[in-house]
């Protein structure tokens, strides 16, 4: 073990938008990582409806967006994860990403 493996934390800085979190893979292997890291979750099984957002989320979103619509619209789908996979495989780069919950990638339409 003479390497270090390099992941880059994508996370949810796509902001729910597919395209740029492609561009965020594309980055993380110009960038020399070898893996690139996104999370998956449902907002549903994270916050309530009526959770509050935190002072630093009023800050950086939309102030009359609430915290479990701004949590959903973060949400990669099952089709979104494959996308993502997909694209890492032919870039060469591993895909990874952060459980959030335990029922996770099920088939599903946002409510």
């Amino acid at each position: 073990m003479n390497s270090v493996f390099i992941i880059a934390e994508a996370g949810v800085n796509h902001n729910g938008d597919i395209n740029v979190a492609k561009q965020l893979i594309d980055i993380a292997l110009e960038s020399g990582a070898d893996a690139v890291k996104f999370q998956t979750f449902k907002a549903r099984n994270l916050v309530t409806k009526n959770a509050p957002k935190a002072e630093y989320q009023l800050k950086a979103t939309d102030s009359l967006e609430s915290q479990f619509e701004m949590i959903r619209r973060l949400e990669l789908d099952l089709c979104d994860h494959e996308t993502l996979i997909a694209h890492c495989a032919d870039r060469g780069i591993k895909f990874l990403s952060t459980p959030c919950e335990s029922r996770l990638l099920r088939p599903h339409t946002r409510d």
